[in-house]
């Protein structure tokens, strides 16, 4: 594995970007800022190597993007219902920076620090320590993110935090996915099957409402692969004012264990590359990029994405969990370690 870096600068200062090439001349790029994902490119059936991943042209553009693109949120990934959350009988207000709830660990979360990088054979370690506060969460927490790229095209990531309170964490990578190459256009003829019997119905501001129910004769029914846009424009729960998939999935069989799990497989029928992906999360956010014309920065391939461009599949904790007792515990105790593994495995479908 031959890794390259090179320093970038920005208003909150430098940050190193890293390029893993492995022996087949595919490669994964990070970044220091935001323990993020800049670049993955993989080949097609015929060979052509393509880059598979949304971003953008200037490497310092990632810093304060709308679109979290590739980077890693936190200390809360996705929403908290109107910024409160209670651990015991200690209540937190965070800020409201996604109206009316706090999102991915507010303005200045996690994807919008410079973590400290060392790279490693086949990869590059990256860490973070968040002071007691920050951002209004309580403890202090120490974050190290994990990525390593091999020769089968597979980006391994594993998360682990550790605190000196009780706080609450939730950590994913937010990576836009087309497999047809970043600036092919829409990515809504990709097809997706998703390995989730259930998944969690939302308010209009994407905070779950306090049920879990099944996908079978809804448009959430991933169990048999289909078109990204087949059911997209449905009457059906917050499908229209979100304008698509914005909606979190829970993870067939997940019970606690550590297990790596396969949560997703995304297929590009043109191109036949495939994506599958695995986690040890409960589980999964889909997003289908519905506000990527939202005054991005331009993309890497000299233009502005539009809206459904590219596709997240985020494995992740439950949106809200803190403040429903009913999902999985996202609640960090001094003394513990959150570790949660998300694999990115790039092959045919043949």
């Amino acid at each position: 594995m031959d890794i390259f870096s090179n320093d970038i600068s920005s208003a909150k200062g430098t940050f190193r970007v890293f390029r893993l090439v492995n022996s087949q001349g595919c490669e994964a790029a990070l970044s220091s800022l935001g323990a993020g994902i800049t670049a993955i490119r993989v080949p097609d059936a015929r060979g052509r190597i393509d880059d598979v991943v949304l971003g953008y042209a200037r490497h310092a553009d990632y810093l304060y993007d709308s679109a979290c693109a590739g980077k890693t949120p936190g200390r809360y990934a996705n929403r908290i219902a109107r910024g409160r959350f209670s651990i015991g009988r200690d209540e937190y207000q965070l800020a409201i920076n996604n109206p009316p709830n706090a999102l991915h660990g507010g303005n200045d979360g996690f994807h919008n620090v410079i973590w400290d990088a060392e790279p490693h054979d086949g990869g590059v370690r990256f860490t973070y320590h968040a002071a007691d506060g920050e951002e209004g969460y309580p403890g202090a927490m120490d974050v190290a993110v994990d990525y390593v790229w091999n020769d089968d095209n597979e980006l391994t990531i594993s998360y682990e935090a550790t605190a000196d309170r009780p706080t609450i964490v939730n950590l994913t990578n937010h990576a836009y996915f087309n497999l047809a190459g970043e600036g092919s256009g829409s990515c809504l003829s990709q097809r997706l099957r998703l390995n989730c019997h259930r998944w969690l119905p939302a308010d209009v501001t994407d905070i779950p409402l306090g049920s879990i129910e099944p996908v079978e004769g809804t448009p959430m029914d991933f169990l048999q692969a289909k078109a990204l846009g087949r059911d997209i424009g449905a009457d059906f729960s917050n499908m229209r004012t979100g304008k698509g998939y914005n909606h979190f999935f829970f993870v067939d069989g997940w019970n606690g264990d550590g297990r790596l799990r396969l949560v997703a497989v995304l297929d590009d029928d043109e191109s036949r590359r495939r994506l599958s992906v695995y986690s040890t999360q409960c589980g999964a956010m889909l997003y289908t990029g519905n506000w990527l014309a939202d005054n991005l920065p331009v993309g890497k391939s000299g233009r502005r994405y539009a809206d459904h461009d590219g596709v997240a599949i985020e494995c992740q904790g439950a949106p809200d969990a803190p403040n429903h007792p009913s999902l999985p515990c996202q609640v960090l105790m001094p003394g513990e370690t959150y570790r949660h593994v998300i694999k990115y495995a790039f092959s045919i479908n043949c």
